[in-house]
């Protein structure tokens, strides 16, 4: 016990996770003696007496919200110990911090490799914007055939991208194999981890150079703030934060980093929750007739199950999943019309659980599962609510929509 490093606030890197999402950024207010950093909502802050010499882009030291402001500095110091990286920049949006990466370490010419089962901002970036605006080229790929990654290698690919687990089909990378292919290339392995946040995952641990966040989803968790965070090595955020932020003006407000800030705290006793009902109620859906598929990493059935179950170890399998009932989209709609607990909308991460049947066409779907390809699918947010009663609203709206199980 001698040896035993003290837990001190001061310096957050001593604390457990619990007690970094509370302590980690926060300082007391000099001005007020306020125990909590209080919203700052300036866009402008006192230069020095003589500030010939200052950089009017600089992003270290609060001069224009645009390069960087005081709740920014706080979110993104707690932001960059939780993930377990040297830095992190924090923006207006989880697109805005995906555009960031892409922009700033991406130029004319270049190469990306990408996950075929993608965000739809990221599949739209690579099919339609960045091609045709700054000639980079994308390739679309599956990312669990690992020699299909390989062959996708070019000599102008810089950066390999993927989701932990990917947006709505579940599919799960390896990201510690993504990462080894990618360093060979000399590139870097670009990671959205918003459906599986900290202490949960931590793509880092396991060789990513980026990592990138909606904050407006788990982090925040409250579904009323709106905000995207990309943490990595030092000298990349620093070129983020210099090129995407400041030049092209992805900042962050002040109230909504302070939201964001806040909701945060309670991350462990949220995720906890959330981890542990989402088996439960995939369990008792995929139990059930009228349910045409369940895809959830937790579930023996799910491709990646074995892959999750050694990436994520005991800590879960996340809280989203995409299943279907029985029927075309008029199905689909009349079932989730029939819930009265679970909410429709879209977003995910909220204390409230969320669902939003999407149907089985557009382009994106050529690269999904064959159930998704005939069903279409409800995207499931699993939220804090009792799982006896998320699945008790479950049945009775299976029973209105089909009629009770015989």
């Amino acid at each position: 016990m001698g040896n035993m490093t003290r837990p001190d606030k001061q310096h957050p890197e001593t604390l457990a996770f619990n007690s970094q999402t509370i302590h980690a950024g926060n300082s007391v207010d000099t001005s007020s003696g306020a125990i909590r950093t209080p919203i700052i909502m300036a866009n402008s802050y006192a230069l020095p007496e003589d500030p010939s010499n200052m950089s009017w882009s600089g992003i270290e030291t609060p001069i224009y919200t645009r390069n960087t402001g005081s709740n920014q500095l706080a979110l993104q110091k707690k932001l960059a110990l939780l993930e377990h990286g040297e830095d992190s920049a924090v923006l207006a949006s989880g697109v805005a911090a995906l555009h960031a990466i892409f922009f700033t370490h991406l130029n004319s010419g270049d190469h990306i490799i990408i996950s075929s089962i993608t965000y739809e901002a990221t599949w739209r970036l690579f099919t339609e914007l960045l091609p045709v605006k700054y000639g980079i080229e994308a390739t679309f790929v599956d990312v669990t055939d690992l020699d299909a990654v390989r062959a996708a290698v070019q000599p102008n690919t810089r950066i390999l991208h993927v989701e932990a687990i990917a947006n709505p089909t579940t599919l799960v990378a390896d990201i510690a194999a993504l990462a080894d292919i990618a360093h060979e290339a000399g590139a870097l392995l670009s990671v959205d981890s918003t459906f599986t946040p900290p202490p949960f995952y931590r793509p880092i641990d396991d060789g990513a150079d980026l990592v990138v966040h909606s904050l407006s989803k788990y982090i925040n968790g409250h579904g009323d703030a709106i905000g995207g965070v990309v943490t990595g090595r030092a000298d990349l955020i620093h070129k983020i934060k210099a090129d995407a932020m400041v030049d092209v003006g992805g900042a962050i407000s002040p109230f909504n980093a302070w939201l964001i800030s806040r909701g945060s705290v309670t991350l462990p006793l949220r995720l906890a929750q959330h981890l542990a009902t989402a088996p439960l109620v995939a369990e008792f859906l995929e139990a059930d007739p009228r349910i045409a598929y369940v895809a959830y990493p937790g579930l023996a059935s799910h491709p990646q199950h074995e892959l999750a179950k050694r990436q994520f170890g005991d800590r879960g399998y996340g809280a989203m999943m995409a299943f279907a009932v029985e029927g075309d989209s008029d199905t689909q709609n009349r079932f989730v019309a029939n819930l009265k607990l679970i909410t429709s909308a879209v977003s995910l991460g909220h204390d409230e659980s969320l669902i939003v049947h999407v149907g089985p066409n557009g382009p994106r779907v050529a690269a999904y599962p064959e159930p998704f390809k005939k069903y279409g699918h409800l995207r499931f947010s699993i939220g804090l609510e009792d799982p006896a009663d998320l699945i008790a609203d479950l049945q009775a709206a299976l029973d209105e929509t089909f009629g009770p199980r015989a």
